[in-house]
């Protein structure tokens, strides 16, 4: 790993720091629907004029054309601000935007980015379905080509901030003969389109940001096709590189954060039999020193990864490594959490999860889902890192 940090920036370290202290937020960001919408638009906006959006992405695009090595430094002040790094934003900025700059044709990328980091549009992901999750090559959404306007049919599942979203990032099968990662197509499909339905999902934590959406004949441009036909499962692994990859430092920062919280509430917690306090027990002491290490572990991964993308220019594999190990500490983070302040956990309010401790414990349980399940990422990391037969 050849990853140093020089004057130059630490000084680009202390502007955003100083950028965001003065400029972020200062009313709670709403819990759903279109409030969320303009919340996390406006803000977005805020970055944008700016100059904080797009750190890394080419300037022709309205980025600042910067190194991955001053996005991570964004993204870590960001996350020691506070903030939530995880908006209706967060598609569009950590998925399409990366895809189509890798990816997609010179009309695509017009069309498409400079909205993006304006915070003009909602971006969702149409990967997941029912039946293809973790195996996302047994997707069976498809699109027959019909002219110049394949017309796709079929569910998804999971999808984020679907029912708010203009745009999304959709897998159709459009060829069934052959291998089952072969006949994929990575289209961008307008979620206003006639034949879309979509429908909210309530999960265990009190959250709508997941939707079912359901696909009826819904006409697609040939032009709206990213890469060629057929061949969307390479450029889908584009996309997933990036989201298991550098995509949540700023979520890792605030969970590194979250443990520094729970020592300093330990400390001023009385500990068994009103003695000494939390921390003065042993096994406490033991559990939150673990939870320290391994943010600093996990923060050495990620810039591990950083430092092989600057070289090679693109995110590797080891992507899984990052996203595994951070979904797993993220578990591990919320559960210790609970068993700490035990009933006291249901009603105190943590500053960054609607629903307090309770609520970021129930959340959690997504992390070893979201993005890849852990099981899949232990066989990415077991055939394309490590090299082990499957």
């Amino acid at each position: 790993m050849k990853l140093t940090f020089s004057a130059e920036d630490n000084e680009f370290r202390e502007a955003a720091r100083t950028w965001l202290h003065e400029h972020k937020p200062t009313s709670p960001r709403p819990a759903f629907g279109p409030e969320v919408r303009a919340f996390d638009a406006a803000w977005q906006r805020e970055q944008f004029d700016g100059g904080w959006a797009g750190i890394s992405w080419p300037a022709e695009y309205g980025g600042r054309g910067l190194s991955l090595l001053e996005q991570l430094i964004w993204y870590e002040e960001y996350g020691r601000a506070g903030l939530p790094s995880l908006d209706m934003t967060f598609v569009g900025l950590n998925h399409a935007g990366p895809t189509l700059m890798a990816r997609a044709d010179e009309d695509q990328k017009a069309a498409h980015l400079p909205p993006i980091l304006k915070g003009e549009v909602v971006w969702c992901q149409g990967f997941s379905e029912p039946g293809a999750g973790s195996d996302l090559a047994s997707l069976s959404t498809h699109a027959e080509i019909d002219g110049d306007h394949p017309a796709a049919s079929g569910e998804k599942v999971w999808t984020s901030f679907a029912d708010q979203a203009d745009w999304q990032e959709l897998l159709v099968r459009t060829r069934r003969e052959g291998s089952k990662h072969q006949g994929i197509t990575w289209v961008i499909c307008d979620m206003k389109s006639p034949g879309i339905d979509v429908r909210p999902i309530e999960t265990m934590d009190g959250g709508h940001d997941f939707c079912e959406v359901f696909y009826d004949e819904v006409r697609i441009p040939l032009t709206h096709v990213v890469g060629e036909v057929d061949d969307g499962w390479r450029v889908a692994m584009a996309t997933l590189s990036v989201e298991r990859g550098t995509a949540f430092m700023a979520g890792q920062v605030r969970l590194a954060s979250t443990v520094e919280r729970l020592i300093q509430m330990a400390s001023e917690r009385p500990g068994p039999k009103g003695r000494g306090s939390l921390l003065d027990d042993v096994e406490v002491a033991r559990r939150l020193a673990e939870l320290r290490a391994e943010n600093s572990a996990l923060r050495a991964i990620t810039y591990l990864g950083v430092s092989r993308a600057a070289r090679t220019g693109t995110p590797g594999p080891e992507g899984s490594i990052t996203k595994l190990y951070f979904a797993e500490l993220e578990q591990k983070v919320a559960r210790t959490a609970m068993d700490l302040l035990g009933r006291d956990g249901l009603r105190m309010v943590s500053r960054w999860n609607r629903g307090g401790w309770s609520g970021q414990w129930l959340t959690s349980f997504s992390a070893s889902i979201g993005g890849g399940t852990s099981e899949i990422q232990r066989n990415i990391i077991g055939d394309r890192v490590l090299g082990l037969p499957r």
